[in-house]
């Protein structure tokens, strides 16, 4: 019974010490950049990608195309949910029990927390941590620093992680000189990085990149960070 007893308590005493860590984690990250990330060494040990080319600029560092770009094609409800599309989630789980494709449903902030705080993966245990942080990242970063955190963690091909490196690999230039034809094009590339490239874009890439650049045309501007004339 003793024995029983130390267990759990080892067990609460873990519990509360991984909770403790894991705020302290996040209050930090609203502060200081994050240079690197899991996917980033998990992408090294797969030999994905033999090198890592990430710069971390702040959000008003990156144009305002850029941002735009990405809510269009991943998250267009960001400014107004608070971490989930519930619209979204219930749409992909009909159709998965109808017998179609499974799709993801993860919102920009859902892609953050899981980009900064965890690894790949689709089993419940991860998604749950990944609503954890989600909560706690919506309730202590806000949108401008999540979009901020987003934009310099997403993977944008292989070894080349953020909005910053993918700009100098594809197109030689800094993050707040992008356009939105390019911004639309590295959005496209976004569902799958490892295959898709910016600086090469297949027929498929232009008809995505045509379709982003639509549904910003139907979006409203977004000023979250950009100040011209950088």
């Amino acid at each position: 019974m003793k024995t029983v007893k130390r267990i759990l308590a080892w067990l609460r005493n873990l519990f509360v010490a991984l909770f403790l860590f894991s705020i302290a984690a996040v209050f930090v990250y609203k502060y200081v950049p994050v240079y690197y990330t899991p996917l980033m060494f998990i992408r090294l040990y797969e030999k994905e990608a033999t090198e890592i080319h990430h710069k971390w600029v702040s959000l008003d560092r990156i144009s305002q195309p850029v941002i735009q770009a990405v809510i269009a094609s991943e998250d267009n409800l960001f400014t107004t949910h608070h971490g989930f599309d519930r619209e979204q989630i219930r749409a992909a789980m009909d159709e998965a029990r109808s017998g179609g494709r499974v799709r993801g449903a993860s919102t920009i902030s859902q892609q953050t927390a899981k980009n900064v705080f965890l690894w790949p993966g689709k089993n419940l245990f991860r998604k749950a941590l990944e609503a954890y942080f989600t909560l706690l990242i919506e309730w202590i970063w806000g949108k401008e620093r999540i979009m901020e955190v987003y934009l310099n963690s997403i993977e944008t091909g292989r070894g080349v992680y953020g909005i910053e490196a993918a700009a100098q690999t594809c197109f030689s230039k800094q993050a707040w000189q992008l356009d939105r034809n390019e911004a639309a094009l590295i959005a496209a590339t976004l569902p799958n990085p490892l295959r898709r490239n910016p600086a090469k874009p297949s027929a498929y890439m232009q008809k995505r990149q045509a379709d982003i650049l639509s549904l910003m045309r139907k979006i409203e501007t977004v000023e979250m960070g950009y100040r011209p004339g950088r």
